[in-house]
C-alpha cells in the first residue's frame, strides 16, 4: 500500500524522533522472513525496548538526517528492517542478533554506535555490551573491591597478631607505665 505525502511525512517525523534518543542502530534485511518471525520479533522488541520499523530506505534516510545516524545513510540498499535501541545500547544488536540464529534470511548490514558506522558483523559487539542492571552491579563490584580488600587486610593482620587481642602473659609482663 502506497503512503501520501502526508503519512510519508508523519513516518519521517516519528523515525526522526527516535533516531533522536536512540542509543544504537542496526539495519538488517529481512526479505524471506516470515509473518511469525516478523509478529516474534515485533513483541519481543516491544518487550526489550527497540523500536522496530520496515520502512522505505528513502524515507528512513530523510529521517536520519540531523541525527547521529546520519553516517548510514548510503549504506540504506535493499529490504531493511530498522531496529533502534531506546533504553540501552546492546538491545537491537541481541534482538537482531538472536531472531537471525533461527532464520538465515535475517542478515544484519549496517550497525551504527555515537555517530559511527560499523560493518555488519559488529552486530555481535554491540549484542555483548551489559545491559543496564549488568553494568550497575559491575559498577557496584568495582566500587565495593577497595573497602573489601582493606577488610581483608585488617582481618590478616589481626589474625598474624593472634585474632586481635594481646596475649594474657603479654599484657601481664608488660611494663607498668607511670
Amino acid at each position: 500500500m502506497a503512503l501520501n505525502l502526508s503519512q510519508k511525512q508523519e513516518v519521517v517525523a516519528e523515525l526522526a524522533d527516535v533516531a533522536a534518543k536512540a542509543h544504537s542502530l542496526v539495519a538488517a534485511e529481512y526479505a524471506g522472513t516470515t509473518v511469525e518471525q516478523m509478529t516474534a520479533m515485533r513483541k519481543k522488541a516491544r518487550e526489550s525496548g527497540v523500536y522496530l520499523k520496515v520502512v522505505k530506505n528513502t524515507l528512513a534516510a530523510r529521517a536520519v538526517e540531523g541525527t547521529e545516524y546520519e553516517c548510514v545513510k548510503d549504506k540504506l540498499v535493499g529490504p531493511l528492517l530498522y531496529a533502534f535501541s531506546t533504553e540501552e545500547p546492546g538491545a537491537a544488536g541481541r534482538l537482531i542478533k538472536e531472531f537471525a540464529k533461527g532464520n538465515e534470511k535475517l542478515q544484519p548490514k549496517v550497525v551504527s554506535v555515537g555517530g559511527e558506522l560499523y560493518p555488519a558483523g559488529h552486530v555481535d559487539v554491540l549484542a555483548a555490551l551489559p545491559t543496564r542492571d549488568q553494568a550497575l552491579a559491575m559498577l557496584a563490584r568495582v566500587l565495593i573491591e577497595p573497602a573489601a580488600m582493606f577488610a581483608r587486610a585488617v582481618k590478616a593482620v589481626a589474625d598474624k597478631q593472634g585474632g586481635g587481642e594481646a596475649p594474657a602473659e603479654a599484657v601481664a609482663e608488660a611494663p607498668a607505665e607511670a
